[in-house]
């Protein structure tokens, strides 16, 4: 609208505005009012149109699409069927509570007549309102309806047959309840409910059957996998869904059943329990090989049955000890039987093969772990030391009270694993190989001698294993029984990959793994006499060289590492044997890093020398521990090791670190050396830091002159300064403050003159700390001398000259800040 216009104008033009919003109005109007009458119609299909009537100003608009309409939140079918299951509910609540709770009006004759009536009239209906496209209320009655059939055997048991066998007749009554419901569903095809319910009621005739012949759980297993068997018949060839459903959940309860009393009895009464296990492995393997998509679980569900069977009726003919081993040795038959007897072909032949392999392995890892015990005493129990070293006691670290058998299961599966030709099964062979020699003192309660010589020879096998692992890869390929070859097509490509770098990688890591285990266990078992501690550590020596020389890679360098810990060993046992002290005993163990580093420098870059080395250092640490109760032995050991250090600074590509850790050793022997003398100055320890620190700064002030004298100069300077101001500030004579007045004072004179931030700061602050401590009493003295008003108007003083001349302040402060800043 302008407000610019007459009124006159404006007024004509807000009439017509008005005038076009009423009719828009009365066409939304009409246009509402037909959608309506479309979404809910109340005339018959042919009346006109809004528009097709005379007259009627309204066009026709576009046809709305069924995206555009509001969707109802519950469609009329789902409404219909919560209706009649509701309905349903109530009206078989009502039947049961007629039947079992009103008694009162009509005896049980008379009920029974009025249920038979009832049901038949309720049974009856479904035909008509199938016919009429009403099945869901078709589904209603007919459910109904059987309930009522439940009703109507009870009431005839109370009425007809009321001597009858409570299980007996519930035996009878579900198998004609179960043969009338099939009838039923079959006649009324479109019913969904009748047939499930009859498989329902087929689950028990036959176990009721057997509790009111009074069976036990032995036939009552039976019975419960004969109907399982009529479940899975169902399941296989029925086309209902929910009536394979219904089947396969009876299948498996009822089937379940049976085998878990197999599996009882097979502990208890193998010879009852093995036919019914071999029975349920029968009916799962023929399910494996009918059902694709459970073929694998049915499979390694029916090779667990096999194994307990079979290996229960073992266990009932050998002692306790072979149960295992006779479970172990079935797992191994089923497995090398599935997987080199049957063929892989395409669907559930493959399933049934790797199911019937993969429960056989199960078993048989089971029984690995059942063996272990002895392999962790055999290794582990070395250590578990409760008496003194070179004590001669060993006997009783031996644990006894493991069976004799458990080598055999370790022997068994490695065999078994050997012969598959995967990697990680040769890996796993050899694993096993190791188990079985760790276990064989503690299960076969070998000597101690023996025993200590088959923990070294394990080592040796170990270790040379580990040195060529090719060699062992080669020959068990080489054992490989060749007639696989063409009845497994991915046999020749992993034959070959095993002779690729990586397995062998892994194979040698792995017995190395092994052999390390090993020497631990050996070393721990030789501590009980003298002469086996030098032959152990002089077995294990000779051992890692071999390593370190023959070996590649990282291996060398760990033999290389093993070879110098078993000399320094030696070294400690000699000293031992000596009946040395542990402090002569860290003196001794010198010698170790003395070695290392005439061998690193004969070695040169090799990369040995490194781990050599390393290792020798290491032993240096631990002689410095053990010389650490005497502190004069101590200060001879760092500076021991300060000499092996410097020497080793010699070389060129070991200066850089070889020197600081010279340095650092020879400071700390002299520190020790000191406290040994009872010298309490500071200045004794700390100016052997300062000097070379110093001297190290200039150095490379000289090389960078950029270089901050913070970083040259000022951790010299703050080793000896620092501590000396903290000991002048509790020192009650003069000396020590003047000596370090005055050496402050040239330290500031000389970062004033050179210009050095490090040393004008450092040195002004410990001067102007040192003179506060020196001139406070005098302070304090001539502060109580003046009258109470003075300091009070001295400081307002000083506040008003500062204010007076604030900004001179300022810039001379920014003067000052800048000076030092361009300082280095």
């Amino acid at each position: 609208m302008d407000s610019s216009l007459p009124p006159a104008e404006e007024l004509v033009l807000v009439d017509r505005e008005l005038a076009r919003l009423d009719a828009r109005r009365s066409q939304l109007l009409a246009r509402r009012d037909w959608l309506l009458r479309v979404l809910y119609p109340a005339v018959p299909a042919s009346a006109a149109t809004p528009w097709s009537a005379p007259g009627n100003p309204v066009a026709p608009g576009p046809v709305p699409t069924a995206a555009a309409l509001p969707r109802p939140e519950a469609t009329p079918r789902s409404t219909q069927n919560v209706l009649l299951t509701l309905g349903g509910v109530l009206l078989t609540v009502a039947a049961l509570v007629f039947t079992l709770v009103s008694w009162g009006a009509m005896g049980i004759g008379g009920r029974a007549s009025v249920l038979a009536v009832v049901t038949s009239a309720v049974l009856l209906p479904p035909v008509a309102l199938l016919r009429r496209g009403l099945g869901s209320t078709a589904e209603s009655v007919a459910a109904l309806g059987l309930v009522l059939t439940l009703l109507d055997a009870y009431a005839l048991h109370r009425v007809a047959l009321p001597d009858a066998d409570g299980p007996t007749y519930a035996a009878v009554a579900s198998g004609v309840l179960a043969a009338a419901w099939t009838a039923y569903g079959s006649a009324l095809t479109r019913l969904r409910i009748p047939r499930p319910a009859a498989v329902v009621a087929a689950q028990l005739p036959l176990p009721l059957g057997v509790l009111a012949g009074g069976g036990g759980a032995l036939p009552f297993a039976w019975a419960a996998l004969a109907t399982a068997v009529a479940d899975l018949a169902l399941v296989l060839r029925a086309r209902p869904l929910p009536v394979r459903v219904t089947a396969g959940v009876g299948a498996g309860g009822l089937g379940g059943w049976a085998l878990l009393t197999g599996l009882l009895l097979s502990f208890t009464a193998p010879g009852r329990g093995a036919p019914l296990l071999a029975g349920c492995a029968a009916v799962l393997l023929y399910l494996a090989g009918r059902h694709v998509p459970t073929a694998l679980a049915s499979a390694t569900v029916a090779g667990v049955a096999l194994v307990a069977g079979g290996g229960g009726l073992l266990r009932g003919a050998v002692p306790d000890a072979w149960a295992v081993p006779g479970y172990a040795l079935c797992a191994v038959a089923l497995a090398a039987g599935a997987w080199w007897a049957l063929r892989p072909t395409p669907g559930a032949g493959s399933a049934v093969r790797d199911g019937l392999a993969l429960a056989g392995g199960g078993v048989l890892a089971l029984a690995v772990a059942w063996a272990l015990p002895p392999v962790a005493a055999g290794l582990l129990g070395p250590m578990a030391r409760g008496t003194a070293v070179w004590s001669g006691e060993h006997a009783d670290r031996l644990l006894t009270g493991y069976p004799a058998t458990a080598p055999l299961v370790l022997l068994l599966a490695g065999l078994a694993l050997g012969a598959v030709p995967r990697l990680w099964a040769r890996c796993a062979a050899l694993a096993l190989g190791w188990a079985l020699l760790t276990a064989l003192p503690v299960s076969l309660h070998l000597s101690y001698g023996v025993a200590l010589a088959l923990q070294l020879v394990v080592t040796s096998m170990a270790l040379g294993v580990a040195v060529r692992p090719g060699a062992l890869l080669r020959g068990l390929v080489a054992a490989a029984p060749s007639r696989t070859a063409p009845a497994w097509p991915g046999w020749a490509p992993r034959v070959a990959e095993t002779r690729e770098v990586a397995p062998g990688t892994v194979v040698g890591w792995l017995a190395y793994a092994g052999g390390l285990a090993s020497a631990v266990g050996a070393v721990a078992l030789g501590l009980d006499s003298r002469g086996a501690t030098f032959g152990v550590l002089g077995v294990l020596t000779v051992l890692f060289g071999g390593v370190a020389v023959l070996a590649d890679g990282a291996r060398r360098l760990v033999g290389a590492g093993g070879a110098v810990l078993a000399v320094g060993g030696l070294v400690a046992a000699g000293a031992a044997a000596a009946h040395a002290g542990p402090a002569v005993t860290g003196a001794a163990l010198m010698a170790v890093p003395a070695g290392t580093a005439a061998v690193g420098a004969r070695l040169g870059r090799h990369p040995v020398a490194v781990a050599v080395e390393v290792t020798g250092a290491g032993v240096g640490l631990c002689a410095a521990a053990l010389a650490a109760e005497r502190p004069a032995l101590l200060a001879l050991v760092l500076a021991l090791g300060g000499v092996v250090a410097a020497a080793t600074a010699v070389r060129p590509e070991r200066r850089r670190v070889a020197s600081w850790v010279a340095a650092g050793l020879f400071l700390l022997a002299t520190w020790v050396r000191l406290a040994v003398w009872e010298v309490t100055t500071p200045e004794a320890y700390t100016l052997p830091v300062t000097v070379p620190a110093l001297v190290v700064g200039l150095l490379r002030r000289r090389r960078d002159p950029q270089a901050s004298s913070w970083t040259a100069y000022g951790p010299g300077l703050a080793a000896t300064l620092v501590p000396s101001l903290f000991a002048a500030w509790t020192d009650p004579h003069w000396a020590r403050p003047l000596l370090l007045g005055l050496a402050a004072l040239v330290v500031t004179l000389l970062g004033a003159r050179f210009r050095l931030q490090a040393l004008l700061l450092l040195g002004g602050a410990v001067l102007a700390l040192d003179g506060l401590h020196e001139l406070a009493p005098y302070v304090v003295q001539v502060v109580g001398a003046l009258p109470r008003w003075l300091p009070p108007a001295l400081a307002g003083l000083l506040l008003l000259a500062v204010g007076a001349t604030y900004e001179q302040r300022l810039r001379d402060a920014r003067r000052l800040r800048e000076r030092i800043g361009r300082m280095r």
